[in-house]
């Protein structure tokens, strides 16, 4: 497993286009942060980060597709997974390699922007940052990040095309991610039933961990995720 992980990560920064998905990531967040007028932190008037952790997983619905398009279409493509079959891996293995290998990727594109937490403490005046909310939000930024990874690994599974894979796996999270909200705001819906609807979606749970308190329901929920595409993408791989 460790060997595919390695492959995943090294195969992702040993060409232009990660290091180059990367650097768009960070540089759309300086320029909403701190550039553009309607979303700048600096004009807010007080210290705080909740419009980083509102824009950030709108971003990763598109840099994590980015990452994991890759991962098993271009095994496909390529005539590399017949390979890798011959290999004393198991499919389990195998997918749990590739999700960890792309994971350490979204994990690097989202450390570097602990700096803008240290940027907006150093700045304010008075009180500073909510410590627990953002040490809360960026445990959810990653959890989110793992959930949106193993969809994208799953996206990849089912085409041996990367354009594809990569519009599935935007689609896909996308969804996971609003639209559970969307569909509880439905009149049907009513009565209090809105509520458990909502709570099927990622967006509840990304929030709850949000407010600073680690709800050991929502890592269990974010956890659950994670493994429910991870086994559909090891089914599809039996399949093949």
């Amino acid at each position: 497993m460790w060997m595919i992980c390695k492959k995943e990560w090294q195969q992702f920064f040993g060409s232009l286009t990660g290091y180059i998905a990367i650097i768009i990531f960070l540089l759309l967040m300086g320029l909403f942060l701190f550039v553009f007028p309607d979303t700048s932190l600096l004009d807010f008037g007080y210290a705080s980060l909740n419009g980083f952790f509102e824009l950030a997983p709108l971003i990763l619905l598109f840099l994590v597709p980015v990452v994991t398009m890759r991962s098993l279409a271009d095994e496909y493509k390529s005539g590399t997974f017949e390979l890798l079959k011959t290999m004393p891996l198991s499919a389990s293995q195998i997918v749990w390699g590739k999700v960890l290998g792309a994971f350490i990727v979204v994990a690097i594109a989202i450390l570097p922007t602990i700096i803008y937490a240290f940027s907006i403490q150093a700045l304010s005046a008075v009180g500073g940052i909510d410590v627990g909310s953002t040490i809360g939000s960026y445990i959810g930024l990653l959890l989110l990040g793992g959930v949106f990874t193993s969809v994208g690994v799953c996206a990849s599974s089912l085409t041996n095309n990367t354009v594809v894979a990569f519009i599935a796996g935007a689609f896909m999270c996308f969804l996971l991610y609003n639209g559970f909200e969307a569909v509880s705001k439905l009149p049907v819906f009513g009565n209090g039933l809105d509520y458990y609807v909502e709570m099927l979606g990622i967006k509840f749970h990304y929030h709850s961990i949000s407010r600073g308190v680690v709800d050991i329901r929502d890592i269990i929920y974010f956890g659950g995720v994670i493994v429910v595409f991870a086994l559909v993408t090891q089914r599809m791989l039996i399949k093949r």
